[in-house]
């Protein structure tokens, strides 16, 4: 009962919201762009470059409006004052003056660009597009609030008995084990069960092994709620229909969990994610193509997960006033520029092949979802190498200091010529876990070691006949074009 009134007041919360930004948006159209990602594939450079293109006039031929009816776009203050600004004058200049990547944002973030251009009939008209980038991890907290702990708890130890979670959970399954549910609660049982589990979900995030269905999303980026009791929780080893006597270990951690719920789970839900009107979701596969069959897998359950979360189905104006929906969906398959343009299209095929068993299990009506292979900044260029009669479809770049590749360590400054190999022409042997597929991918590379996932440093920008200069890209403009092309006509 407590559960339904908690619902319903979130619903007529987000219900009068929604009115108010409906009635502003009919004076000022409004977009809302959620970005996220799992960890490492690119949020910051992505937006980063994204803005850097409206601001400066980058080259987005397959973009329409940027043919000529983009008058100029320009950054203003944004919506929500409790919300913290994307800080794009200082990554943009770790990009562009430091050459060095911008340091991983770890919270939501939030700017607005305003953008005027000239519309198909010729009129002049103002688009705000509001980019809110948040951790993808948060996406998967919320199949939580309609998860019980007991439940949870039991979804969690059976993944983590699985392998290879299960070699990686070891000390924290055998602590575990010696942990009585029905035990007077204790604090510091509390917290070493927490820490247990919290350094097995940080294994699991290891690029070695590369996991992405990792919730509670903020055991891994506590922040201000760090030692909090709302982060001082773990599975305990429950039946999904136990009860937890009043006083017991098994009841202090379900208490928390409910607490994650409320101080974490459901602000992010009512505040931000109903909220949004577009959204893009960033997907490193190469990292999971690296760690092997079972990380792959695992990212595909991650983003049946995602899937699950968004409220499908094309906005009308009741559906804006009482359920506020995302219209349109893009999975973007970053780091496409590790690989030659040959490959672009199978990755981009491996992404849909994921997302296309998802969305069959999600409940889909109305929305539009596109799939594209990316590189928000190009760090590579292409070139052929000879070696034997053969000419090797490969990339050069510079990879970045400290970066090692076998034996060698490489400077910072030195450009190196890396032939990636190519990803399978068909997805089907990968997704279905053939490992002589992923042997293959490494298969014919110049030695041992795997180049393709070499940290590249930010290229120089391009200038254009115009005197123009912009950041090289792989189809951020094909992104645009899906996100917001349809709103500057």
């Amino acid at each position: 009962m407590a559960n339904a009134l908690t619902r319903a007041a979130e619903h007529a919360r987000a219900a009068s919201q929604a009115l108010y930004e409906f009635g502003a948006s009919l004076l000022n159209p409004t977009v809302r762009l959620g970005v996220t990602g799992l960890s490492r594939a690119g949020k910051t450079v992505f937006i980063t470059a994204l803005l850097h293109g409206l601001l400066r006039g980058g080259r987005f031929p397959v973009f329409e409006a940027s043919n000529g009816r983009i008058i100029r776009a320009r950054l203003s203050p944004q919506p929500d004052d409790a919300v913290p600004r994307f800080d794009y004058e200082a990554h943009v200049r770790s990009l562009i003056a430091d050459r060095v990547w911008p340091d991983s944002t770890r919270q939501i973030s939030e700017l607005r660009v305003i953008i005027e251009y000239q519309s198909a009939s010729g009129a002049l008209r103002e688009l705000t597009l509001d980019i809110v980038d948040y951790p993808g991890e948060w996406l998967l907290d919320l199949p939580l609030l309609d998860t019980s702990y007991e439940t949870w708890s039991a979804e969690t130890l059976a993944l983590a008995r699985q392998e290879p979670r299960r070699a990686l959970a070891e000390d924290w399954i055998r602590h575990l084990a010696q942990l009585d549910p029905s035990a007077n609660e204790d604090e510091q049982i509390a917290r070493e069960a927490a820490r247990r589990f919290t350094d097995y979900l940080r294994h699991c995030r290891d690029e070695r092994f590369a996991m992405s269905l990792l919730p509670p999303g903020r055991f891994l980026m506590p922040g201000d709620l760090a030692d909090s009791p709302a982060l001082t929780f773990a599975p305990l080893d429950v039946a999904p229909d136990r009860t937890a006597p009043a006083g017991s270990l098994h009841a202090m951690m379900k208490r928390r969990y409910e607490a994650y719920k409320d101080v974490v789970v459901r602000p992010f839900f009512r505040d931000h994610f109903v909220r949004l009107d577009r959204q893009i979701v960033l997907v490193d596969i190469l990292a999971a193509l690296n760690a092997g069959p079972d990380a792959l897998a695992d990212l595909e359950r991650s983003l049946t997960s995602i899937l699950d979360s968004f409220n499908f189905g094309k906005n009308s104006w009741v559906s804006t006033l009482f359920a506020p929906r995302i219209d349109r969906v893009q999975f973007a398959a970053t780091k496409a520029d590790h690989l030659h343009h040959s490959s672009h299209d199978r990755l981009e095929r491996i992404l849909a092949r994921m997302t296309d068993r998802a969305i069959a299990r999600a409940r889909f009506s109305g929305s539009q979802i596109d799939v594209v292979a990316l590189a928000a900044v190009r760090a590579t260029r292409e070139a052929h190498v000879k070696r034997g009669t053969d000419q090797l479809a490969s990339i050069v770049g510079v990879p970045a200091e400290g970066e090692t590749a076998g034996r060698k360590i490489f400077d910072g400054k030195t450009e190196a010529v890396i032939y990636p190999g190519e990803l399978p022409a068909d997805p089907g042997a990968l997704l279905d876990g053939d490992s002589a597929a992923f042997r293959g991918l490494t298969a014919g590379s110049q030695s041992d070691a795997d180049f393709r996932f070499l940290r590249f440093r930010p290229p120089l920008l391009e200038t254009a006949p115009d005197g123009t200069a912009a950041l090289p890209h792989i189809r951020l403009d094909r992104t645009l074009q899906f996100l917001i092309g349809d709103k500057l006509r």
